[in-house]
């Protein structure tokens, strides 16, 4: 009989598999320990393992107990092959911390071969990602390249620092940057003043083009540099180098990010701890980003037990489950983009010093539908 009692009452195991690539250069040992501003500094395998710590309670009163397995793929080629693992595991929760073409790879296939399968973004802020690359079933933690640009005009626009000098990179991601940062820029009224172009290199013939002075003195109007650099190692040198006293923004000085250690509100030193003591590491924003999506799913795995993973997507993209991120409000997906409503914090290292939505940023509907894309001006047309 006890016997009996215990294997009817056991608890029904849920897969969460984390998929990251072997080798992926954004977590190369050289970066990480540099730990460059809005980069990650750790995989997110430790974020998601929280999440499920974190969630037991929770779900031990469903009946259901959260399993992560760890998914690292040796290279593209190894996604079949991971797939049929995922498949013989029962497995229909996925989250990805992968770089923008193993993800896309991933979104493709994940549906046919998972017989149906939430995907989780939790590490790209690609704004092509939520529009003309959107997936029906690819949800997004990681806050879109668009918020964390908007967060940013939003301060300065509270702040009336409305011309601003702008140090751009020659990479693709610096371009990418600029134009979420011009969208931004005139949505808030914030003027360009002049852009330069900055390069890190050991050629003499350029070297003034890595001179913070000589790139920030000749142009006197700007209250405020901005810094777009996607790499992050020439960023870490603008403050307190530019040639006039100016407040320096973007990849460095004042950061828009996800997360940061020193939040101080809605149980945010706890959740820090927590992960500190398990990763010995401080908690990023892409570590926040991959333990909010292992929560959403165990969130949705508590208020729907028994429901298909296809409405649990529905569930969770329509807005009818939220989830607590320790940032305040109950955070929702997106319906048109799939992408998490949050607040984004304005940070130096050592500490925050806003929260955007900032007060006064109005919308019709959902205020923090301010930061991002919102549902007039999104390219995605795919629905689950």
């Amino acid at each position: 009989m006890g016997a009996f009692a215990f294997s009817a009452f056991a608890a029904t195991k849920v897969t969460i598999a984390v998929v990251s690539l072997d080798g992926d250069p954004r977590h190369a040992p050289r970066r990480l320990e540099k730990a460059y501003p809005g980069h990650p500094t750790g995989r997110a395998i430790d974020g998601v393992k929280l999440a499920a710590e974190d969630s037991a309670f929770e779900l031990d009163a469903a009946g259901i107990e959260l399993v992560v397995k760890d998914v690292v793929l040796p290279g593209a080629a190894g996604l079949p092959k991971a797939l049929a693992e995922l498949k013989a595991a029962r497995v229909q929760h996925v989250v990805a911390d992968l770089p923008a073409a193993e993800l896309n790879a991933l979104v493709q296939a994940a549906p046919a071969a998972l017989g149906g399968a939430i995907v989780f973004n939790a590490s790209l802020d690609d704004d092509a990602l939520r529009g003309a690359q959107c997936a029906a079933h690819l949800l997004h933690t990681y806050p879109s390249r668009a918020m964390l640009s908007d967060a940013l005009a939003q301060y300065l626009a509270s702040r009336n620092w409305r011309k601003t000098l702008v140090l751009q990179g020659a990479l693709p991601g610096d371009a990418l940057m600029l134009d979420a940062f011009n969208r931004s820029a005139k949505r808030y009224g914030i003027k360009t003043t002049s852009t330069r172009p900055f390069k890190l290199t050991g050629d003499p013939r350029e070297r003034d083009l890595g001179n913070v002075r000589l790139l920030t003195g000749s142009d006197r109007e700007h209250e405020v540099v901005t810094v777009l650099d996607s790499d992050g190692e020439f960023a870490r040198t603008v403050p307190y180098a530019t040639q006039l006293p100016r407040p320096v923004v973007g990849a460095a000085g004042l950061v828009a990010v996800p997360w940061h250690p020193l939040w101080e509100r809605n149980g945010g030193p706890q959740l820090s701890r927590r992960f500190a003591k398990g990763a010995h590491r401080a908690m990023s924003g892409h570590d926040w980003a991959a333990w909010v999506a292992g929560r959403a799913v165990a969130t949705v795995l508590a208020e729907l037990p028994k429901a298909p993973v296809a409405q649990q997507l529905k569930a969770l993209r329509g807005g009818a489950v939220t989830v607590d991120g320790f940032k305040g409000p109950r955070l929702s997906f997106r319906a048109w983009d799939g992408q998490l409503r949050q607040p984004v914090f304005l940070s130096h290292v050592d500490g925050v010093i806003g929260t955007a939505p900032l007060d006064g940023v109005l919308h019709p509907r959902e205020v923090m539908d301010t930061l991002g894309v919102d549902e007039p001006e999104s390219t995605c047309r795919q629905r689950p």
